[in-house]
């Protein structure tokens, strides 16, 4: 009777150990789940912690440009751009360096002593009258030393876009052919034109007379001096119309010659920083060399308003100034 309530106990115990086994491992597996929970909601904490500061410090000093970010595989930080949409042309203009002013390079050309038109035609490889047609010579011209000349970079012809020229217009009267003029000038399209651009008429023949242009005849007044007094010129009349004018000094102010409405504003590697103004009777100025820019496309401009200050950007080897260029018409200042 003993033994056997002594049993009991026995019998009790070898019962209830594989239901404490059960106990102890649901346990052991609820503690590693809430371990896992615990890491994961701490690797949460983490990365919010981690997006929260880079918030932060981007408020405190932005940049310009600084891509979204997203996590990889949970534990890599990527930049997370889009896919590039925009075509080549767009994002040269973006970027300042495709636009009108660019395409093609025409080049500047200081004569040298013993130069002849022939011989400079020969060294670039054009047209002895692509040299003539560029420069407004003759086949009888004698060349000045220090004289500078424009030179294309094919054998053709230059043409200055008037307002409302139309390309096919323009091929006509150079006897060319549009498609070769829209491929060699890497323009979008054949309407894709403005006043002011140049133009490279490959194979073309200059006309003896190119149709008149539609401008609204200048008054004699109409421009200002794009610098302050005493509007010191310090080249005279040069290549593309221009006249440069410099006080002695960098940064000095330029305005805008006229009213009218910025065309183009960027860089090449000759004219530097420029600024381009389209005026209402459809002439264009340009403003060359520039140290500074204080305008952008499509802003409306006031004669006189600044837009600029001098410089000694792109091809420049005279110093500070500023290139002040009259396309469709006089310039004034010869």
């Amino acid at each position: 009777m003993n033994n056997t309530q002594g049993e009991v106990p026995n019998i009790q115990r070898t019962g209830l150990s594989p239901l404490l086994y059960v106990a102890v491992a649901v346990t052991f597996l609820l503690l590693i789940l809430s371990f896992r929970t615990i890491e994961e909601q701490g690797d949460l904490g983490l990365r919010a912690n981690v997006l929260s500061s880079f918030e932060l410090s981007s408020q405190r000093a932005p940049v310009p440009g600084t891509p979204e970010l997203m996590f990889v595989n949970h534990d890599t930080l990527r930049a997370a751009t889009p896919p590039l949409t925009v075509t080549p042309q767009i994002l040269g203009a973006i970027v300042g360096q495709l636009e009108a002013d660019l395409r093609p390079e025409i080049t500047r050309y200081i004569v040298q002593k013993e130069d002849t038109v022939a011989s400079v035609a020969e060294q670039f490889g054009i047209s002895l009258s692509t040299v003539i047609w560029a420069n407004d010579l003759s086949s009888n011209s004698i060349l000045k030393q220090d004289q500078e000349l424009v030179i294309l970079p094919t054998s053709g012809a230059l043409h200055l876009v008037r307002p409302n020229d139309t390309l096919s217009e323009i091929a006509g009267w150079y006897q060319a052919d549009t498609k070769k003029i829209v491929s060699f000038n890497a323009l979008e399209s054949s309407s894709a034109i403005f006043a002011g651009d140049f133009l490279i008429i490959p194979n073309g023949i200059q006309p003896s007379v190119v149709p008149q242009g539609r401008l609204t005849p200048l008054a004699n007044s109409y421009f200002i001096y794009p610098i302050p007094a005493p509007h010191r010129i310090t080249q005279g009349l040069h290549a593309f119309n221009a006249i440069d004018f410099s006080n002695g000094s960098c940064g000095e102010s330029v305005y805008s010659g006229a009213g009218g409405t910025v065309q183009r504003t960027g860089y090449t590697s000759i004219g530097g920083n420029y600024v381009r103004i389209l005026h209402p009777n459809g002439v264009v100025t340009y403003y060359g060399h520039l140290g500074s820019i204080l305008t952008t496309p499509g802003a409306k401009v006031y004669q006189g308003q600044l837009v600029g200050y001098t410089g000694s950007t792109g091809w420049s080897a005279t110093g500070c100034h500023v290139h002040f260029e009259v396309r469709g018409a006089a310039n004034p200042f010869r």
